[in-house]
């Protein structure tokens, strides 16, 4: 496949070691010459020094032969202009455009009725906010991630000292009375990434990942000792971006007492306007002494949320200290988040993941449904639709060699039941499949699943 990115940041870096590890032919359009030398070293790709809102940029570097344009660079201008050009000079293409703007709705209606496709407008600050509202009320959760409608979730835990769960094998939890249809995907171990199997054991400090079907998630939270907030009381916000701004519009609306804190004087000034209950306070909020006198010890949530990650992290660290039990922190730079968790933050969301996230899905083999990327890119929660050619299709699991660091963590058959399976369970044509693997299998496993060539 031959696909064109426009825009050199992170996102693009990430996007393209992955598709160029899957034998795609790419094109990086970058405007910063520095970045391009970096790009050069970095990637196996053809990079274009140029701006991607040029026509001309875009024909050198073959837009007309694109099969897959994806717009991320740091100008909204520039996305959707890139996606205009390339709807006329590549009508076939795929088209993917990041939108940072809060009008991204008006600019959805107004794509449409210009005639001009774009099969994607992912706006990160409406998923990052989405994510920290399913899981504001779970202190001992750091996400939530729902398949196949709903039907199936994941959601990831610290094992922290004194967990009964520490020394335990996998086979001896579920021996322990887990609820049914449920399964520990992944483990989390420092820099390790484990796909574990029944022998493995869990460590203190792990970060798990638990399947489960819908109907047994509080079953399963109360099982692994996590408790459940039926109501918050305060919660307390730091920084006053777009989606602070969207997550305290929701709390308000769910009678959230929350305080909003902001260093600029016109910004709190703004956000004050556009906020009905909210406390705004315009101060550091990173500062000990006005989280602690704002009454921070009684907030039932902190939500780091500025636009410089040390800041989060600084503020996070602090809320800890004084025993909130829910601490979010936004993370920009996708190193930082397996540090961020090891100093304790218990929830990390990243606009830059939650992007990748959304794209991927659109450069995959086969009839891909969701793609889920695990901090850098480590791991993936793939879930497909089984094709009725494919070799792993009316095998028992365990006749099946699947490629080491790759588990088949859930089964949802089309009548929508939902099967966490065995050794014994069949996967039949149609099934949605949920899979868990390492990024180093992924190409192997998709490719069984949808051309019917086995990993044997």
């Amino acid at each position: 496949m031959r696909v064109l990115i426009a825009g050199g940041g992170q996102v693009a870096a990430l996007l393209a070691g992955r598709l160029i590890r899957e034998a795609n032919d790419l094109v990086i359009v970058e405007n910063n010459a520095d970045r391009c030398a970096q790009l050069e070293a970095q990637l196996d790709a053809r990079i274009v020094q140029g701006s991607a809102a040029h026509v001309r940029t875009l024909r050198a570097a073959g837009v007309a032969e694109a099969d897959l344009v994806i717009a991320v660079t740091d100008s909204d201008e520039v996305n959707l202009l890139t996606s205009v050009i390339a709807h006329v000079e590549s009508p076939r293409s795929v088209k993917v455009a990041r939108l940072r703007t809060h009008d991204v709705d008006n600019w959805r209606e107004i794509m449409a009725r210009s005639g001009v496709r774009i099969d994607l407008l992912i706006h990160p600050e409406t998923d990052i906010a989405d994510r920290v509202m399913r899981v504001v009320r779970v202190p001992g959760v750091s996400d939530i991630r729902d398949f196949a409608d709903g039907a199936v979730s994941l959601f990831g835990m610290n094992v922290t000292p004194g967990s009964w769960l520490i020394g335990k094998s996998l086979e001896e939890v579920a021996k322990a009375g887990a609820p049914p249809n449920s399964l520990i995907a992944m483990i989390f171990r420092g820099q390790q990434v484990i796909i574990p199997r029944g022998a493995d054991r869990i460590q203190d400090g792990d970060h798990l990942y638990v399947l489960t079907s819908r109907d047994n998630l509080k079953p399963n939270l109360a099982f692994l000792g996590i408790e459940t907030r039926e109501k918050l009381r305060r919660v307390f916000i730091v920084g006053g971006k777009q989606v602070s701004v969207r997550i305290a519009t929701q709390l308000e609306a769910q009678g959230v007492a929350v305080r909003l804190f902001e260093r600029d004087a016109v910004r709190s000034e703004k956000i004050a306007g556009l906020l009905r209950r909210t406390v705004v306070v315009h101060a550091d909020g990173t500062d000990q002494r006005v989280l602690e006198e704002a009454g921070l010890a009684e907030a039932d949530a902190f939500l780091a949320m500025t636009s410089d990650d040390e800041d989060n992290v600084i503020a996070s660290l602090l809320a800890r200290r004084v025993g909130v039990g829910k601490v979010v922190a936004l993370i920009n730079r996708l190193n930082y988040l397996p540090m961020v968790q090891l100093l304790g933050v218990n929830t990390t969301v990243s606009p830059r993941v939650a992007a990748v996230d959304r794209i991927l899905q659109y450069v995959r083999k086969g009839t891909v449904l969701s793609v889920t990327t695990f901090r850098e890119d480590e791991a993936e929660a793939i879930e497909l639709v089984a094709s009725g050619t494919s070799s792993f299709v009316g095998k028992r699991l365990r006749d099946i060699h699947f490629p080491r660091g790759a588990i088949v963590g859930a089964i949802v058959r089309p009548d929508g039941s939902v099967v966490v399976p065995r050794g014994n369970e069949i996967i039949h044509g149609g099934d949605r499949v949920i899979l868990f693997a390492l990024e180093t299998v992924i190409p192997k496993l998709e490719a069984a699943f949808h051309a019917g060539r086995g990993t044997r």
